[in-house]
């Protein structure tokens, strides 16, 4: 196993050495490289560059609305115009049914208006080549006839009216120079855009919400405006200015679909701003048609369902070309020609969920990680080095390596790194360092039993491996989880997570051993550097162990206070189940909906006036309060039960803070629809419940049932007192902190994991042990391991919870609350549960022999 050919070494050094090169690009802009050369980089996510981030939904009510209305015409225009006319009653559309339906006067036309309402249908497509039309028509003997939207044509709208809307995001989006801007589709009907760097979203966002549909309308001379409903055929349409009511025919004359270009200019005789169009060939001809036939006649410019301008012909207009006036400035005619240039929207767009940081919270982003990595290696490092010697300094080479490795397929991905990606890559720093710890604790037992150097080597791997594999699955399969069910950064954490699990397994047990081969081939000691000698130099002690966690070759029988760790446990556990319902999680925007502004002032804050300006809104209960220094404000608000009014609320927020406190920077806003809210709430709890599922079955199928019992029941009491913890200090209960909730379960199904392993083991070796006997052992042996593995977690995610800024620190605390209970729970719950259920079954009792000398004398592990 210590053995290398040249080839195999030449094979991890080029793995290392092109995750370097891989890695290099991400220290250079990415203008400094070539087109052709293919350098991949890291992307900067925007909770660290600044940014939006929106989720929008498309309206497919207002699609099969729009539906409804056409079949109406349609109905009407073919039932007055068949020959003979089909005289009909009360032809109306039903949404909730989605139908059409009508009465005939004369029963004996059915057949005629069936096929008239069958014209109307629109194949979808059903797959495999099949299609169908979209309307499914019935009549029945006294003269009801009815066109029924089918589920799958409405599906089959809905699909396209989402792929469409992504296409018309993107031409609107670059319309507007946003650069690396993202445009993905989410889920059945939602859109995701990331866009980079930009300051100030609203322009954005009134863009992507217009739907920026444009018709020309006859006027109907004859219809009264002032009449409560429009006769048949009409609509009562608002104009641009106040009171303004134009009666618009439901006919489209010329779709705007059929501009070909649209820009802002100056009208030459009034100056004002107007947006100049061009029809193509298909649109030109029709204006001219209508044009030529209605010279004299109002013409009326329709825009989402407002009248633009409504100009009388003054003759006919056959150059295809034509003019949009209104009170239009530079900014407000250069949008809608980007909206007219990009085409319409085929439904609204509502933005459910946002998220904004301006590129100052950026900064103090990438700073607060850069420092809380840079502690955290400093602080693992020195502890490894210190703890374990020559073979601790190897450990941080390999880790160094790791690093470097993760990013550089982070690099290949071509990943976005977040906040909580940062933090995932802290916590790397102390996970990858238990397989380390692992090995280095067989290692010194080999080296105790009396082996040589070279065969404790190999056995200490060999040992070591099966235990790596097991206690690293665990975390993978909770990351697994965090990625199906999370959003947004929180996948980036899992997924930065998972490589650094995966990359640590190779380095911990490929590269490290690489280097102990050199080292031993290069010296041939007589003895491995692995225990305490006194009286050596500097150097020598420098290479050895300077001091323990855990002192070597003790007794300590735990499982005398079995009971009393299960009674406290189940004391803690639903004491802090009670506190989820009274007084209960304090829920952040994630889980419960609503508005977050993060504000900075030019001065001091002046809190009450912020306060007065959005409670004067009358918009709900609104909290101000002062976060971090003085001239910074944290202002929450609940969501509006509408989501499609969540932006304008926004809006309105900021108009009055900004009127009440001249130069106010909004830093940060988050607006989380109810729905959303409760969606991501769902998947958080998903994520819980299936992890620990997961890691029952696996457990279950690796060892005995009694461990897996043991492990599942430890992790949901770990899990319900770290949920206390929140409580009593009421931390945020978010995704971020789901995330940190579902590593504190890796971490502790890892450690129980060795300790079973452990526990497993003796099983073989000691067949007349009494179990409680071996119980004790086996904890003894593996306490220097499992107290090592959680220093090296505490000491990464301590400078988390110091330096990492408000975004992280309830995370990190949660982690460290988590590392202290999940490794005292491994001795003081999952073992005595395994030692109470398995007396029986795990060491059967005639067996047992409590005779003095049965045990064997302890080995440190």
């Amino acid at each position: 196993m210590m053995y290398f050919s040249r080839w195999k070494t030449a094979g991890i050094l080029a793995v290392c050495l092109l995750g370097i090169l891989v890695c290099l690009p991400n220290l250079l802009p990415r203008s400094a490289f070539p087109s052709w050369l293919p350098a991949r980089q890291v992307n900067l996510g925007l909770d660290l560059r600044g940014g939006s981030y929106l989720l929008l939904e498309v309206d497919t009510t207002a699609l099969l609305r729009e539906r409804l209305e056409s079949m109406v015409e349609g109905a009407r225009r073919g039932l007055t115009q068949a020959n003979p006319r089909i005289g009909y009653t009360n032809l109306r559309a039903e949404a909730p049914e989605r139908r059409v339906s009508f009465r005939l006067t004369n029963p004996a036309q059915r057949d005629a208006a069936i096929r008239i309402m069958r014209d109307l249908g629109l194949e979808v497509s059903l797959g495999a080549g099949q299609t169908a039309s979209d309307l499914d028509v019935q009549a029945n003997a006294d003269g009801l006839v009815t066109a029924t939207v089918t589920e799958p044509g409405l599906r089959a709208r809905a699909g396209n009216a989402v792929e469409q809307s992504i296409e018309i995001v993107r031409r609107r989006i670059d319309e507007t120079g946003v650069a690396d801007a993202l445009i993905a589709r989410q889920g059945a009907n939602r859109i995701l855009v990331q866009l980079p760097g930009l300051e100030d979203p609203n322009r954005i966002k009134q863009l992507l919400g217009r739907t920026a549909r444009m018709t020309f309308h006859l006027l109907d001379d004859t219809a009264n405006v002032t009449a409560p409903a429009p006769p048949p055929g009409v609509m009562f349409l608002n104009g641009e200015q106040e009171g303004q009511r134009y009666a618009v025919r439901r006919r489209v004359e010329v779709d705007g679909a059929n501009l070909s270009d649209a820009r802002a200019g100056q009208d030459g005789r009034s100056g004002e701003w107007v947006v100049n169009f061009t029809f193509d060939s298909i649109g030109t001809r029709r204006f001219a048609d209508v044009t030529r036939q209605n010279v004299g006649r109002p013409f009326a410019i329709v825009l989402d369902e407002k009248v633009i301008t409504a100009p009388v012909i003054r003759e006919p207009i056959t150059a295809g070309r034509g003019q949009i006036s209104g009170n239009f400035n530079v900014r407000s005619a250069n949008d809608l020609a980007v909206l007219l240039r990009a085409g319409a929207l085929p439904a609204p767009l509502t933005v459910i969920e946002e998220r904004t940081v301006g590129p100052e919270l950026g900064a103090d982003a990438i700073r607060a990680g850069i420092i809380s990595l840079t502690a955290g290696a400093l602080f693992v490092f020195l502890y490894m080095g210190l703890a374990y010697g020559l073979f601790g300094w190897f450990a941080n080479v390999a880790l160094l390596i790791n690093i470097i490795l993760v990013m550089s397929c982070l690099s290949l991905l071509e990943a976005t790194l977040t906040l909580p990606g940062i933090a995932g890559i802290v916590l790397t720093l102390g996970t990858a360092l238990d397989a380390n710890i692992l090995i280095n604790e067989r290692i010194r037992e080999e080296v105790q039993n009396g082996r040589s150097p070279l065969n404790a080597m190999e056995a200490g791997y060999a040992r070591a491996s099966g235990t790596i594999m097991d206690s690293n699955l665990t975390n993978l399969i909770a990351m697994g989880c965090l990625y199906a069910f999370g959003s947004g950064p929180v996948k980036g954490f899992a997924v930065t997570v998972a490589i650094g699990t995966i990359v640590q397994m190779w380095t911990a047990t490929v590269l490290t051993r690489l280097l102990m081969m050199w080292w031993y081939r290069t010296t041939r000691p007589k003895e491995l550097p692995v225990l305490q000698r006194p009286g050596l130099s500097l150097l020598g002690r420098l290479a050895r162990p300077l001091f323990r966690i855990f002192p070597d070759g003790t007794r300590i029988r735990f499982m005398k206070g079995a009971k009393i760790g299960l009674l406290t446990s189940a004391i803690l556990s639903s004491a802090s189940i009670a506190g989820a319902f009274w007084p209960g999680l304090e829920k952040g925007i994630d889980f419960k909906g609503g508005i977050v502004m993060e504000l900075r002032t030019p001065g001091p804050a002046d809190l009450g006036s912020l306060r007065g300006a959005a409670s004067g809104l009358n918009l709900g209960d609104v909290g101000v309060q002062q976060f971090g220094d003085a001239s910074t404000v944290l202002l929450r608000m609940p969501a509006p039960d509408d989501e499609a009014q969540v932006q304008p609320v926004v809006n309105r927020v900021r108009t009055a803070l900004e009127a009440a406190s001249p130069g106010l920077r909004v830093l940060r806003v988050e607006a989380v629809g109810n729905r959303v809210s409760d969606e991501l709430f769902l998947g958080g709890m998903i994520a819980l419940g299936l992890s620990l599922l997961a890691m029952l079955l696996y457990i279950w199928f690796r060892f005995e049932w009694q461990f897996a019992i043991a492990a599942i029941a430890t992790l949901v009491l770990d899990t319900t007192k770290t949920i206390g913890f929140m409580v009593l200090f009421q931390l945020e209960f978010n995704l971020t902190t789901i995330a940190a909730i579902l590593t504190v379960i890796g971490f502790s199904a890892n450690d129980k994991v060795v300790v079973f392993d452990r526990m497993r083991e003796n099983l073989r070796k000691f067949k007349q042990m009494p179990l409680e006997e071996l119980t004790d052992l086996s904890i003894n042996e593996t306490m220097n391991r499992s107290l090592g593995t959680s220093m090296t977690l505490l000491l990464s995610a301590l400078p988390l919870a110091i330096f990492g800024g408000d975004a992280l620190s309830g995370f990190a605390w949660v982690m460290v609350f988590g590392i202290v209970v999940s490794a005292s729970s491994s001795v003081f719950i999952a073992a005595p549960i395994v030692l109470y259920s398995g007396r029986n079954r795990l060491r059967r009792p005639e067996k047992a022999d409590a005779k003095a000398g049965a045990a064997p004398p302890a080995t440190p592990a």
